[in-house]
């Protein structure tokens, strides 16, 4: 915990140094009012775009949370929120701006989840989802690009990154995929889907190599299999594949993609797409967890501040106890914002400086990813156990920040187990059990 503190107060630091926060004398952030020092905002011609683009999430959150409840009865996102996120231009904030999309820094992903996520998680977390994939095909090959952006620069891709899902073989002119994926979320809205699978050759000597297929959406099947207490409005359903023929410039091998120059480089060179993608995977979706805690927070200091205790009639803004909660929760989610952003913005000037970190930096990007995520986590669980018999209520929010926080913590990236130990083992000069690194 100790040297989690260290490195980031030194990043903090340097961007102190650097002017990245600024902040009027007198300025107040209360907690749980969502008001929150942007350490490290983008800077530069960008930055009015970045600035509007947040805030056209936050725009959304009011009609969002109101649509929640229907959302999780959908078990999908309604055709309303993703006409308001296209229209919103939000699904396309980290997309190449050759072919008109914002191309935002990587902590837009963050910052823009983090806002959603205050109105709900499961709205976040297919937006960041389908988001990211923009910036991902962005380092395809130049054909995969135009395959997609040319008929519909606003196509949704799915995903499943689960490489034991797929097997592929070689074939002339590309491979023959073929598998069963869970977890593809958002995939009934999208035209295609990225699916990691494992390429294996006859002759033992070649190993595997882990891929990216990028395929259409004639070419797999989606079976309806989202019954879920948490992110319920996800649709995260699997895919079937069966031998089909992926062209060799519609995938990606992982190695391609473990920071510095990618095969779409030559046509996006914006640092963002030199990147390493499984380093920072965790960015993609933490902000869900982290806007989620937000409005938790959020939440439960309105409730404290008018409410009196159902059994003396004390206020519960005069009880230590309940100033205790908020100031154990706030901490938490200001600590993991913190963590988030600042390793986002690290990262990318890191990219444009053409450094590509050692092993040792990349399991560090997974291990604070994990433990932010964690912290938002015990926030919300700290708050609903503080909340008594009015947590119970379904017609509340706060049921379903909840069920949501778990949720998003089960998700592999944020297993502080695994990203811990992996981090340990490289740190004690052991090999890394993370393949995609």
């Amino acid at each position: 915990m100790l040297a989690v503190c260290l490195d980031h107060w030194r990043s903090a630091s340097r961007l102190a140094r650097s002017g990245g926060a600024k902040h009027g004398a007198g300025e107040e952030h209360m907690a749980g009012d969502g008001g929150k020092p942007d350490a490290g905002s983008p800077t530069g011609p960008d930055a009015d775009g970045y600035v509007a683009m947040v805030a056209r999430a936050k725009a959304l959150i009011p009609e969002l949370r109101d649509r929640a409840s229907k959302t999780e009865e959908l078990r999908r996102l309604p055709p309303e929120t993703e006409r308001d996120l296209h229209d919103a231009g939000l699904f396309r904030i980290v997309q190449p701006k050759r072919v008109g999309g914002a191309e935002l820094d990587y902590v837009a992903l963050v910052d823009c989840a983090d806002a959603l996520g205050q109105a709900d998680a499961s709205v976040a977390w297919n937006f960041a989802n389908l988001a990211s994939h923009h910036w991902m095909l962005g380092m395809f090959d130049q054909q995969a690009q135009d395959a997609v952006w040319d008929s519909n620069a606003d196509a949704l891709i799915a995903s499943s990154f689960i490489f034991p899902a797929g097997r592929a073989r070689k074939a002339d002119g590309g491979y023959v995929l073929r598998g069963h994926w869970p977890f593809s979320s958002g995939v009934e809205s999208c035209d295609w889907n990225m699916l990691a699978g494992v390429v294996s050759s006859e002759d033992e000597a070649d190993g595997i190599e882990y891929r990216i297929f990028l395929l259409n959406r004639s070419d797999y099947k989606i079976n309806d299999t989202w019954n879920a207490t948490g992110l319920c409005g996800t649709g995260s359903n699997d895919v079937w594949v069966e031998d089909a023929f992926v062209a060799e410039k519609m995938t990606v091998a992982v190695s391609e993609l473990t920071g510095g120059p990618t095969p779409g480089s030559v046509v996006n060179p914006n640092a963002l797409y030199a990147l390493p993608v499984f380093s920072l995977f965790p960015y993609v979706l933490s902000g869900v967890g982290l806007g989620n805690a937000q409005a938790c927070l959020n939440d439960y200091v309105e409730f404290a501040r008018h409410r009196a205790s159902t059994y003396n009639r004390a206020k519960l803004s005069d009880l230590q106890t309940t100033q205790i909660k908020i100031a154990e929760a706030s901490a938490k989610v200001d600590a993991a914002r913190l963590v988030m952003r600042t390793n986002c913005i690290d990262a990318m000037a890191d990219a444009r400086r053409s450094y590509i970190p050692d092993l040792a930096a990349k399991t560090r990007l997974r291990r604070d990813g994990a433990f932010a995520v964690q912290l938002c986590t015990e926030a919300v669980s700290l708050l609903f156990a503080a909340s008594g018999a009015r947590s119970l209520f379904t017609s509340g929010a706060l049921q379903r920040q909840f069920r949501d926080a778990h949720a998003v913590n089960s998700h592999l990236a944020f297993n502080f187990d695994a990203a811990g130990t992996n981090y340990g083992r490289v740190a004690l000069g052991l090999p890394s059990e993370n393949l995609t690194l």
